[in-house]
């Protein structure tokens, strides 16, 4: 396990509510290629933190390279909705790109 997953899962166990932590967690899973570990870690934070958008494009992502493209799909959908609901077109832009990219 890498230093950076120990102090993420510390500060997630004294019970971090700030949803980056939650995040970064997944992030790292998946740099540590994790993917399935990742996956899940990014469901858990869109279902705690739903309007923390920077979720829907990483979890879509990461389905990709788990070879579940209607699944990444689902979360580039999902995250377009709660990136208009904040305002934030630029995030809009990314997801939609990432959902026309999808071979569906």
């Amino acid at each position: 396990m890498s230093k950076r997953l120990e102090m993420l899962e510390s500060m997630i166990a004294k019970g971090s509510e700030d949803p980056f932590v939650h995040y970064a967690r997944g992030l790292e899973l998946r740099s540590l290629e994790r993917l399935a570990e990742a996956s899940t870690a990014l469901d858990a934070v869109m279902e705690r933190f739903p309007d923390y958008v920077p979720s829907y494009l990483m979890a879509g992502q990461i389905e990709q390279s788990l070879g579940h493209p209607e699944r990444a799909a689902e979360r580039y959908r999902r995250g377009v909705e709660v990136a208009r609901e904040a305002g934030d077109a630029h995030a809009v832009g990314e997801l939609g790109v990432a959902l026309d990219a999808l071979d569906l």
